[in-house]
This record gives structure tokens, C-alpha cells and sequence, in this order.
């Protein structure tokens, strides 16, 4: 068990500098027990695709006090097989980033989506998700990060069921992710204990600002300076 003094210190160490906390009751309640809470942050396919940009800092700071707070982080590389060697640097960057800033990283481990997101027992969650969702409920969960255009593709409602599933499957106790997610976290909410799962707690951190308005996002190259970029294009992006 952990002492209350304990427990507020890790909490604070976990949520502080969050822009929203929900579900703080249920990491509160693991760190009670004495228990290393689990968590996860997805970097998903079409992020995977692009190169890591600067944007990248805040959710990884984050993830930094995690793991001095003892949580046990699992981080998602969403995709299919051909972008393996995409997840492979990203992998060989996040370990780098922590390392070089003397971050402990024996609870950090990274997850591929192809690893479980094909399974049988997965894809049936999937199909009983369909059927309990309204579209209404998986078009706005989904509006904030899925691009809407005039005929969107089917994929943008069912996407924000798989991240909820990835919950369940992952066996984490809390999900990170960035105030654009806040959406498709109160739809997995609300859908896990439907299909018969425990309710997640969800932890959002700010958005940093693209170079040209919005969001920095890798989606668009020129609201972004990635890791690798050149000092010189950096220079330009600010001028």
C-alpha cells in the first residue's frame, strides 16, 4: 500500500502541467495499492509516415515524469508492416531523447498495432463496438483529428472504436494523448464498459502551435521542423 504522502507525490509528478486530467480517481486509487500504474501513447499510422518534428517535446516531458513516477509506459507504433522501419526509428529516437536526458527507461516498451490489431479476438470487439456505436457518437469523436472532407471515408468512424479497443488490448490503466484527442477519449469512455471493459483514465497535454497557424502536425510539412531538420531550415521557418 502506497502512504498518502506517497501517493500525492507521484500523482502530482504524473498530472502536473496537463491541460485536462479525467478519470484522476482511478490512477489515485492504483497508486493506493501500491501498484505502478499502466499507460499508453499511440503514435499512429499516419503520423508514423513523417519524420518526428519538434512538436513532439511536450507529449515527451510528459511521458519523462511518467516514468519517474514509476508508471509503466507502453508507446504504440501504429501500422501496418510496411512502415516497420519507420516504427524502428522511431523507436531508436524516443530511447535516444530519454537517455541523453538521463531519463530511466526500463518501464518504457514499444508496441507495434500489427502485434494484436489483426488478432481474432480484437477484430470481434471491433464488429460488437459497430453495432452498439451511432454514427453520430464516431463522427464527433473523430472530429477533431480525422480530416473532414465533403465524402469522408468510412475508415474516420470506426477509427476512434480501434483507438478505444487499443485500451483494453494494451491492458493500460490510462491513455495520454493531446487535447485534440479529448474527443475519441470520452467515446472510450463512454463504449469500453458497453462492450463489458473497465473505464480508462485519460491525461491531455497542449498543443504546440504549427509554424503556419493550427496544430503542428507531420501531416503538413509546413507547420513542422522535424528532429533532423538542418539549423538553416529552422532559420527560415522563423523569418
Amino acid at each position: 500500500m502506497g502512504s498518502e504522502e506517497e501517493v500525492e507525490k507521484k500523482y502530482n509528478l504524473i498530472t502536473r502541467r496537463l491541460d485536462e486530467v479525467l478519470g484522476g480517481d482511478i490512477i489515485k486509487g492504483i497508486l493506493a495499492e501500491g501498484r505502478s500504474p499502466k499507460a499508453y501513447w499511440g503514435n499512429r499510422s499516419n503520423r508514423t509516415l513523417h519524420a518526428a518534428h519538434i512538436g513532439y517535446y511536450v507529449p515527451l516531458t510528459k511521458i519523462a515524469d511518467f516514468l519517474r513516477a514509476g508508471v509503466e509506459v507502453k508507446v504504440l507504433l501504429a501500422g501496418t508492416d510496411l512502415v516497420t522501419h519507420r516504427t524502428k526509428y522511431y523507436e531508436f529516437v524516443l530511447r535516444a531523447i530519454f537517455t541523453l536526458l538521463g531519463i530511466p527507461t526500463s518501464k518504457l516498451t514499444f508496441v507495434r498495432g500489427s502485434d494484436y490489431q489483426l488478432s481474432r479476438e480484437y477484430n470481434l470487439d471491433n464488429y460488437k463496438l459497430c453495432t452498439l456505436a451511432t454514427e453520430h457518437d464516431a463522427k464527433k469523436a473523430g472530429s477533431e483529428v480525422v480530416k473532414q472532407v465533403e465524402s469522408p471515408l468510412l475508415s474516420g468512424l470506426i477509427y476512434p472504436g480501434l483507438q478505444a479497443l487499443d485500451e483494453q488490448y494494451l491492458g493500460v490503466d490510462f491513455q495520454f494523448g493531446g487535447v485534440d484527442q479529448r474527443k475519441i477519449f470520452t467515446y472510450a469512455e463512454l463504449y469500453l464498459p458497453r462492450l463489458g471493459y473497465a473505464k480508462r483514465a485519460h491525461l491531455m497535454n497542449t498543443m504546440v502551435p504549427g509554424l503556419m497557424g493550427g496544430k503542428m502536425s507531420s501531416s503538413d510539412p509546413d507547420s513542422k521542423i522535424d528532429f533532423l531538420d538542418p539549423p538553416e531550415k529552422d532559420q527560415e521557418s522563423v523569418l
